[in-house]
């Protein structure tokens, strides 16, 4: 987990760095902005110091060992639906559903009809036809 907790250390420093810069900008007198910034410093510093005290408690992955080898990492990374349409479907629920939030309750309701039913397709996909099992 190295890369991920130097990166998010990155990010904490950064924020830290441009809240600073942004308080002596302002005088320190707008008080939500730097405050802000700061807040999103402590928020990356707080997930890369979850990351380093989870990383000490876990075994070296491969990419983190300095010894270690590409064959090491290999295996399989999921079942994944040759040709499925259903992910289409449940995209076009989702928008939907964003849509009706802005435009009026009942594209939300209708989106929601289609992500159900997108949804049941999906997960039943290899039940029938031609990937059933």
């Amino acid at each position: 987990m190295k890369p991920e907790i130097a990166f998010f250390a990155i990010i904490g420093v950064f924020f830290a760095a441009v809240a600073t810069l942004y308080g002596f900008w302002t005088g320190w007198t707008e008080e939500v902005g730097w405050v802000a910034l700061y807040l999103c410093a402590g928020l990356g510093f707080m997930i890369s110091f979850f990351l380093w005290i989870v990383a000490r408690k876990l075994p070296l992955r491969p990419e983190d060992d300095e010894d270690g080898e590409i064959a090491q990492q290999e295996g399989p990374y999921g079942t994944f639906s040759p040709y499925s349409w259903w992910p289409l479907w449940l995209s076009l629920a989702g928008a939907l559903i964003f849509l009706g939030v802005a435009v009026g309750g009942f594209v939300a309701a209708l989106g929601a009809l289609v992500g159900v039913w997108a949804l049941c397709g999906w997960v039943f996909e290899y039940y029938t036809g031609e990937h059933a099992h």
